[in-house]
């Protein structure tokens, strides 16, 4: 994808309580940071010592050769893996050692790197179960389906509705999932995060294995869900002109470790980073 497809605008001054991009959107204050995390696969360090935070309203990107890590991290943010080593801080808050589904509750959604959709339910009963944390009716409300099970049901439609009239993807809301091609899978699994209503959505690789035109779409609804909702981002992806394009500040991983930090400008020009994605030796 070339930079005359999408253009977002970079960060500038990412010092004290925020800044405006050059395409006037405000990013805020750090609404999560990572402290010194290392995480062990038994003898095997995924990640080792790594800081950075991530801003409200900003879409941060992670970008590293294979294996480098980034999965794993995306893993720590949302509860799946516990660091041996280091802190995760929320809204300024040290966050003790939780499950996804707490996690969840934070306002924090993720998509995954494999599509882990539920193949035999349609479209509409995916993006669904999106809100599933945002549900407080209980088992015998449910059963009886009167009151107040009835009114949240309602409500929760409406909202799916709105999700998947905004991700245009209307002609498809009663499809099984298992008959969608794969860009229109990625972009349902898009949907069942947001029915979340996340303050903080993380993506893992978004666009994979999408062609040009599917990446164009997506690009264009990952800007939209940042514009739009004020949701802030972040972001793995392989192709770096998606990354240059969209993010507002960059984190580059390679075997594990931080290897750069910084606007996409910077980090692209930098020779460590240059390095690592032309395959020269590592330190």
């Amino acid at each position: 994808m070339t930079s005359e497809a999408i253009t977002h605008g970079g960060a500038m001054n990412p010092e004290g309580d925020g800044w405006v991009t050059p395409d006037g959107r405000h990013i805020g204050p750090v609404v999560l940071e990572v402290k010194n995390i290392t995480l062990r696969f038994g003898g095997v360090t995924a990640i080792k010592d790594i800081s950075f935070d991530i801003r409200e309203g900003e879409i941060r990107a992670i970008i590293g050769p294979n294996g480098a890590g980034k999965s794993s991290m995306l893993n720590v943010i949302s509860g799946f893996y516990h660091p041996q080593e280091g802190e995760i801080w929320f809204r300024g808050q040290k966050r003790p050692p939780m499950k996804p589904f707490q996690v969840a509750r934070q306002g924090i959604a993720r998509t995954f790197q494999n599509i882990a959709l539920f193949k035999g339910m349609s479209v509409l009963d995916n993006i669904m179960t999106g809100r599933i944390t945002l549900m407080r009716s209980n088992m015998v409300d449910e059963a009886i389906w009167w009151g107040r099970a009835e009114r949240e049901e309602l409500a929760h439609r409406e909202a799916v509705e709105k999700i998947i009239d905004f991700l245009e993807i209307q002609h498809i809301r009663r499809t099984p999932v298992s008959r969608l091609p794969y860009g229109l899978q990625k972009r349902v699994e898009l949907a069942r995060a947001l029915a979340a209503e996340p303050k903080l959505l993380l993506l893992d690789e978004p666009m994979a294995g999408m062609n040009v035109e599917e990446k164009e779409d997506m690009s264009r609804f990952i800007l939209d869900v940042n514009d739009e909702f004020g949701t802030t981002i972040v972001l793995i992806e392989h192709d770096m002109g998606v990354v240059m394009d969209l993010s507002d500040r960059v984190v580059v991983m390679d075997y594990g470790k931080k290897i750069g930090d910084g606007p996409p400008d910077e980090v692209r020009n930098d020779p460590q980073v240059i390095a690592a994605y032309l395959g020269v030796s590592h330190e």
